[in-house]
Formats: C-alpha cells, structure tokens, sequence
C-alpha cells in the first residue's frame, strides 16, 4: 500500500514537474493559451450550437434570407471612419391601418409604416416579404417617403402567392425612373450610378450623399373582407456580426465557430493514433526481429514511395465520405511512416541493456518487458513529435474541404475557403471571407507549434543551447 502511494506520489509530482518546465517557456505560455482558448471556444459552440442544428442551419437557404448577402463583419467600420448600415426590418403589422368600405363591399386598406435611417452608407438590398391570404389576388401600390415629406410612386404590384417576394433592387423599371427623378431633381446627370438603393436614400445632389432621418413606406390595396395582407420590408445593410456573411446570407460565425472542435478533434485524433500505432509497430518490428521485421520493413518502404495525397483524392472521389472516413483513411496511409526506423533502432539498442537481459533472466514476459521497460523508455522522444504533428493534420483536413473532397455537410475553415475561392471573394474585395478561417488555421497551428517546441527541448537538452 505504502509502494502504491509512493508510485502515485511520483507520477503526480513528475507530472506537475513537466508542466512546470513546459511553462517556463515563454513559448510553451503563448501555446497553451491560446489552446485553452480553443477548447473552450469549441467546449462552448458544441454546448450552444448542437451539431445537427449547426447542419442543418448551414445547409439552409431559408433560414438566413433576413441576411444581408456578402456583409463584411461589422468590425470593419475601424478602418471605414464612418458608420456602416446594419439591416432594418420593419414590419407592416406595427402599422396603423386605414380601411374604407366600398360600394361592391371590399375594403380600400392603407397602411404606412416608418423607420429611421442614421448610417453613413447606402444599404446593399431592398425586398419586401409578404405572407398573406387571400381569394383574390390584390394588387398592392408602394409609395416612399422621404425625411423632407417628399414622396415617391415605387411601383404597383400583383401578388403572385400568399408568400411572394418582392425584390425592389433588381427592378431595372424603377431603377430608370429613380435616374431620371434624380437627373431632374439636381438638373443634370449625377456623378453616381444611380441604383434602386442610391435613388431612395441620397439627397439631391451630383454627389452621392445619404439623406438621414425618418423614412417612410405606404402600401395601397383594395381587399376583399376576409383578406388579410402581412409585409416586411428588409432594407439590408452591408455589416453584419463578428464575421459576415457569405453569397448564401449565411453567417460565417457558424462555419468558424463549429471549424474549431471539427479542427482540433481531427488534428489530435489523427496525431494520436498515428503516433501510438507507429509506436506499437516500430517496437514490435524492433523488438521481435526477423520475418516480422522485414516485412514491415518493407511495407514501411513501400508506403515511403506511395503518393500520400493523390491516394487521399483518390479515395474521397470515388467513395461517399464523411469525416470518419477521412480520419480512418489518413490514420491507415500513416502510421507506416519512416518514423518506424527510428523507434525500431531505439528498441534495438534497449533490448541490450542489461537490465533487460536481467529481467528475461528471471522470466518477465515479452510482453512485460515492452509495456514496462521499452516503450517508456522511447514514449518522452515521441510526445513533442506527435503534439507537432497536430498542425499538419489540421491543414490536411482543411486542405481536402478546399479542394471540394471533405465533408460535405460539415462546416469547416477549408469549405469557407472553398466557398470564397469559388465566389471570387479576392476579386470582389471580400478579404474577411478568407482572411478569418486562415487566421484560425495558423492560430490552432502555432499554439501546437510552440508547445510541441518547448516539449522537444525538454526532451532533448542540446536544444536549449540553440
């Protein structure tokens, strides 16, 4: 009992040893917090967004379609100097509704509604969402109102469906209209493209300037008694939340929230068990010698000169993948590495020790003799290279989600990536859109990086020298 608590006692302290010499590094500080940041970043996106709500909104077109399209974070005001527009809702139900009765007993309904506009830019998108019922389809008339009283015949408009949408910024119709009121308003042509959104909040002028103040929009129909006509007015802004949105309104916060535990999860998982498997083959090949070792010798060789990622493509072309056949597959073509020749030399020289030959003497199992003298002995080497490896894994990972050959349901830092390659985001001047996920890519691989440094010269002491 007594050897029991002095093993224990051991262990305990040599581990808080370790932790001591690893924090003595400046280095190995930065790595773990920046670590502890990441776990507890995922420990709280899996808490506060459950995966398979995390899916499925990300697959969703529907859910984000109050979104603006392509919305920088709103961070971005830093370096703008003014005060960019956020999107403004305004529901036509808060408004008070004016209802005559006619002659052939249908209702003449009117209903204004207002809002106030105080940012420095234009918004980005204007669309009007109904959801009514109806039994005849109403032709509805929009008029807006400016903070001077002016007001602007928008256009008239038949419902299509009792959920019809109406997008005011793609109709050229209106757009031509709003150039021409500008060009007779300011008695010349401006010198701005005047578009649907320019046309309705600029001032007068040849100079594009917003025109602040109290907006408002009048809607004009004829219903029958039992109709009933609900709207919603989405002027989008061009910021939104801590990271944006992407050409699908959805908010990139999902993707880089949920990237972090499918990040980490991946890296470490592949590193482990590639390390240990790595670990157990070398130390059988070294420890037992002759057919065993030559032939996995020579499937260690083999795998050497074998195309590691052109395989890895081949494989997630022609298969259904998810993650844990990504994970499986990248586990199964590494843990043959070269890294087997060199736990297959420290075994061979441990295997002479003396006190090896003495504890065969008195008949310890081959088994005995692995677990408890060789694999201690080779296991503190093999600790910073595993921690290091973790990087690679992680850009492995992101690497197959860019190239369109990761998991497609899962949103990740590399399918982020993927999306704004493909949606020219560079071109389009949408840096966020790949600058946040390759900032989390590095950030994940330095925290590793720089504990995996401070371990490596723990373990070999020539380097605190360097």
């Amino acid at each position: 009992m007594g050897r029991l608590k002095m093993s224990s006692s051991k262990r305990v302290g040599g581990l808080k040893g370790v932790l001591h010499e690893v924090l003595s590094y400046k280095s190995a500080v930065i790595g773990v917090a920046i670590l502890l940041f990441l776990i507890v970043l995922s420990v709280y996106t899996m808490v506060t967004i459950p995966l398979p709500e995390a899916i499925q909104a990300w697959r969703s077109s529907e859910a984000w379609s109050r979104n603006p399209r392509n919305a920088q974070p709103e961070w971005v005001e830093i370096f703008y100097g003014k005060k960019l527009p956020r999107t403004i809702i305004v529901p036509l139900k808060d408004a008070d509704a004016t209802k005559v009765l006619l002659e052939d007993g249908r209702l003449a309904a009117s209903w204004t509604v207002y809002f106030n506009y105080e940012y420095d830019d234009f918004p980005s998108e204007i669309v009007m969402f109904f959801n009514s019922s109806y039994s005849e389809k109403p032709a509805v008339e929009f008029y807006w109102i400016r903070p001077d009283g002016e007001e602007v015949f928008l256009k008239k408009h038949v419902l299509r469906r009792p959920d019809d949408r109406l997008y005011l910024s793609n109709d050229l119709s209106l757009e031509l209209r709003l150039e021409g009121l500008f060009e007779n308003k300011v008695g010349g042509k401006p010198s701005f493209m005047v578009t649907v959104e320019k046309g309705l909040f600029a001032e007068y002028s040849l100079d594009p300037r917003v025109l602040k103040g109290r907006y408002g929009i009048r809607f004009e129909t004829t219903l029958e008694k039992n109709d009933v006509l609900n709207a919603e007015v989405v002027i989008y802004g061009s910021v939104y939340g801590l990271a944006g949105t992407d050409h699908l309104r959805r908010p990139l916060l999902i993707g880089l929230l949920w990237g972090t535990p499918i990040a980490m999860s991946f890296g470490l998982t592949s590193a482990i068990l590639t390390t240990v498997l790595s670990l157990i083959i070398g130390t059988i090949s070294g420890w037992y010698g002759g057919k065993i070792d030559l032939v996995i010798q020579r499937i260690v060789e083999i795998n050497a000169v074998l195309p590691f990622l052109p395989i890895l493509i081949m494989l997630t072309t022609f298969y259904r993948i998810d993650l844990l056949i990504i994970l499986l597959s990248v586990v199964v073509l590494s843990i043959f590495s070269l890294g087997i020749k060199g736990t297959r030399i420290l075994v061979m020289q441990i295997k002479s020790y003396p006190y090896i030959e003495a504890a065969q003497a008195y008949g310890a199992s081959n088994m005995r003799l692995i677990l408890f003298y060789v694999i201690p002995k080779i296991l503190p080497p093999v600790v910073p290279g595993m921690i290091s490896s973790v990087p690679g894994f992680v850009f492995l990972e992101a690497g197959l989600s860019y190239l369109g050959l990761g998991d497609p349901f899962l949103p990740t830092w590399g399918k982020i990536i993927n999306d704004a390659q493909t949606n020219g985001a560079f071109y389009k001047g949408m840096y966020y859109w790949v600058l946040e996920p390759a900032f989390m890519l590095i950030l994940t691989s330095i925290a590793f990086a720089l504990i995996g440094m401070a371990l490596e010269k723990i373990v070999n002491p020539k380097l605190k020298e360097l």
